[in-house]
């Protein structure tokens, strides 16, 4: 997949979502925002990565001190301001090349920062669609590697504050029904000796969820429940249950 080019489609994509909207509506799944903070989240959050790649930081830099972080009034401009952002890290990332930058996950490649910023701005479309009350689509490919990352991510912070996404022993299974995706759409959760560590495999698990790759993605992330999405679970709902509050987006 080009990451580079669906971090471009994909804000342009949230930026056009929100173009004509009231920036005073609400966001429900993202308590006390209204869509003019979420907008500025996501285009504040590209500068602050690209700075953070640009000056080859091991460290974060402060929200407050992000370059150019507030989108201009002008509506027009606002948009342009928006898609600027992801142009931006891709140029940074092109400058500084495979040397490793602070990230969330620990110290990785600069490069990293395209998928992660692909995602944000994948579920935070989501976000605006369900506020305003559109319809909402991805590329399978692109929400199945989103479920990936994450689970990559919850995998990484596992334990660090607060009990691990999934007790020790448990596993937990996602099988997305979209045709084309083979391995790519199968995701198994563990617990074991090694911590908490997934694989593509296909298996069993202690819970099991099926559906399409879209609504796994909106339900992993906490955006709809299962149950809305038409989302299938076997098992233990228990252990569902334990991985949503425990891996908070």
């Amino acid at each position: 997949m080009d990451f580079r080019a669906a971090l471009l489609e994909q804000t342009r994509a949230f930026g056009e979502l929100i173009r004509s909207a009231d920036p005073s509506t609400p966001v429900p799944t993202c308590p006390e925002w209204t869509l003019k903070q979420l907008f500025r989240h996501v285009g504040r959050g590209s500068r602050w990565a690209a700075q953070i790649i640009g000056e080859r930081r091991m460290t974060p830099v402060d929200p407050r001190e992000v370059r150019d972080g507030k989108p201009p009034d002008d509506p027009d401009a606002a948009i342009d301001w928006l898609n600027a952002g992801p142009r931006a890290v891709i140029a940074a990332v092109d400058r500084v090349g495979s040397e490793r930058v602070w990230t969330a996950a620990g110290p990785r490649p600069a490069g990293w920062w395209i998928r992660r910023l692909l995602h944000e701005a994948v579920v935070h479309r989501a976000d605006a669609a369900l506020a305003v009350g559109a319809d909402y689509d991805v590329p399978v490919e692109v929400a199945a590697d989103g479920i990936s990352e994450w689970i990559e991510l919850m995998s990484i912070a596992a334990g660090r504050a607060g009990p691990p996404p999934l007790d020790r022993g448990r596993t937990m299974h996602l099988h997305a029904t979209d045709d084309g995706l083979g391995p790519a759409g199968e995701w198994t959760v563990v617990n074991a000796e090694d911590g908490v560590t997934w694989t593509h495999d296909h298996g069993k698990g202690d819970v099991a969820l099926r559906g399409a790759v879209k609504d796994l993605l909106l339900a992993i992330m906490r955006r709809r429940s299962a149950a809305d999405a038409g989302i299938e679970i076997f098992g233990d709902q228990a252990v569902w249950e334990d991985w949503l509050q425990r891996t908070p987006f």
